[in-house]
Formats: C-alpha cells, structure tokens, sequence
C-alpha cells in the first residue's frame, strides 16, 4: 500500500510539472509587466485594458516572442476598435515581425476594409512588401476578399502589378488560388478595372488567362478575355 500511494504521489507531482509546463509555454512569449499586459490585452480586443497599460507606460511598439507588436496582434485578430486606439497613440504600421511582415501587410490576409483603413491612417509605407514579396493585395486577392481588394484599390495608390518572389501579381493569386467564385470573379474584374495588366506573365512565361483556362474557370477566362491584348 505504501508503494501504490508513493507511485500515486509521484504521477500527481508529474501533473502538476506539465500544468505548470503548459502555463509557462502559454505565456513565455509575452514579456513581463505593463509590457505584457499590453500585448494580452490586444490579443484579447480588449480596448480598455490596451488604454489602461499605455496610461501604465506600456511600450507601444513591445514585442512579443514571435516579435509581433500590439498593433500586430490586434490586426491578426481583427480587433478594429483596439488598432484604432493603438494607431491613435502613434503605433508603427510597418513594424516588421520576425516573419518579416507588418501591421499593414497583413490587413490583406484578415480581410476587413475598415481594419484596413484604420492602419492606412497610420501612414503606412505603400511600397513595403510582405515574407511572400506581395503587398496587402495578394493574399485577399488569393483569399476571396473582394470588399478589401475594392477598398484598397479605391482609396490607395497601391501597385496593382506588383510581382511577388513567386512571379505573380495579384490576378495572378485571385486565378491560381481562388475558387473561380463569385467572390474571386469580382477581384479578378476589379483589378482589371484600376489598371492589372492581364498579359503580364509569371515566372513561368504563363498570363492569368493561361491558368484560368488551365483550371478550367470559364468565368474567369471571359472576364479575362475582354482584357487580353492581342
């Protein structure tokens, strides 16, 4: 009996070593203090306790393990009333994290027109490219957010043939890695619309019509068609 209560002892010492391991890893990534309770905060979207640790002398631009700042956090998690406050106290929309992208670049990739003009209020720079070497414009082209691709197009001077390292523009992504929807029928023509150049090709030597009618996309093809230089 002794020994099955020491074997019992020791599995809940063995326990409570992996809840404390599990705890420890869960927040081993945000630094202490103010510091850490800022990027909580705008992990959470929640806008009170963001203000409450800047007013505490929180460092705006913190980073956490993945060197991703509040403002960071708060766009991967589609938080707009906390990027909008965090912008408000003159956070950076063009700090890099250790991926390589930024607030700004990665507003592409949630998707929301109004996160999208939160952080555009912060002066991003137009020009800086994403780990991929696309700009805000291929991943919601790739993505199917037509509402942001439109947004984006309308109110900014974004390069709407920008090439990335894969050799693809933007309609490049919207053909090759859309679903040939409804959604990514309207990317594809409002692209066309402010300027894509359709018979740009990839590092391939293959245009956006090539893969549409390589992937059988009908639709696309059609929209394409009415673009295509002879």
């Amino acid at each position: 009996m002794f020994r099955s209560r020491k074997r019992l002892g020791y599995v809940t010492l063995l326990g409570a070593v992996a809840l404390l391991a599990t705890a420890c890893a869960r927040f081993a990534d945000r630094p202490a203090g103010t510091d850490g309770d800022l990027l909580a905060a705008a992990t959470a979207g929640d806008t009170s306790a963001v203000q409450a640790a800047l007013a505490a002398d929180a460092e705006l631009e913190a980073r956490d393990g993945q060197g991703r700042t509040a403002l960071m956090l708060a766009v991967n998690g589609n938080h707009l009333e906390v990027a909008q406050a965090l912008v408000e106290a003159g956070a950076d929309p063009d700090a890099r994290d250790d991926r390589g992208d930024t607030p700004w670049l990665e507003t592409g990739v949630t998707g929301s027109p109004e996160l999208m003009r939160a952080v555009l209020a912060a002066g991003p720079d137009l020009a800086t490219r994403n780990r991929f070497g696309g700009s805000p414009l291929h991943p919601a082209a790739e993505r199917g957010h037509a509402d942001f691709v439109a947004a984006i197009l309308e109110e900014t001077a974004i390069d709407v043939d920008r090439v990335n390292r894969l050799g693809w523009t933007a309609l490049h992504e919207a053909v090759i890695l859309g679903d040939g929807g409804e959604d990514h029928q309207r990317i594809v023509r409002l692209l066309l619309d402010h300027g894509a150049d359709a018979a740009v090709p990839d590092s391939g030597g293959r245009t956006a019509l090539d893969h549409a009618r390589d992937n059988g996309d009908t639709a696309i093809a059609a929209i394409l068609e009415q673009f295509q230089q002879p």
